[in-house]
């Protein structure tokens, strides 16, 4: 059987205690304030490190944000930018990894894929999916394999489905102290 991802919460260690994925999700042009509040949700859920919301997503307070993400985004650390594009290539120049979570032709199946943490995760409008000219500064595509015949997921979705997969590969790797969740 496997380990609790962060043992600490088992002894009841305080919150600001525990270790934090290292990973950063870029929300760009989300239109649906549900969506945001989803991820703020499932981020704070996974630990994530930060969320950016950039372009016309919306961010806190709203009250749709608020009802979904159900006191996450005052728990999560999130920034509001105007733009994407500078916001990747800042993280690329700190070292993060940047991945478009996108069903381009290049893209890598999420089974397949071999993060190098820390990881920046970038989600594109619902409709349109990632900005071309942001999807351009990625150093990788990723997609989340499907059977099905629409090809689709609700953008939250996608991200429960990836956070989760990114802890636990992170779980797996060198870099991850199962002893102290870090």
């Amino acid at each position: 059987m496997e380990a609790l991802p962060f043992r600490a919460t088992l002894t009841g260690a305080p919150y600001e205690t525990l270790g934090r994925l290292p990973v950063a999700v870029v929300l760009d042009c989300v239109r649906s304030v549900y969506n945001v509040g989803a991820f703020f949700r499932t981020g704070d859920a996974a630990g994530i490190e930060r969320l950016y919301l950039t372009g016309y997503t919306g961010y806190p307070p709203h009250r749709g944000i608020a009802k979904t993400a159900l006191g996450a985004e005052a728990t999560l650390p999130w920034e509001r930018r105007d733009h994407a594009v500078p916001l990747a290539a800042e993280l690329c120049e700190r070292g993060w990894e940047i991945a478009v979570i996108e069903t381009s032709v290049c893209a890598v199946d999420l089974y397949d894929w071999r993060p190098v943490f820390p990881v920046c995760l970038i989600f594109g409008n619902e409709v349109d999916g990632v900005d071309p000219c942001l999807a351009e500064t990625a150093d990788v595509h990723v997609r989340v394999p499907m059977l099905g015949r629409k090809q689709s997921l609700n953008v939250a979705v996608a991200g429960g489905v990836v956070l989760f997969e990114l802890l636990r590969k992170y779980r797996a790797s060198t870099v991850y102290d199962p002893s102290t969740g870090t």
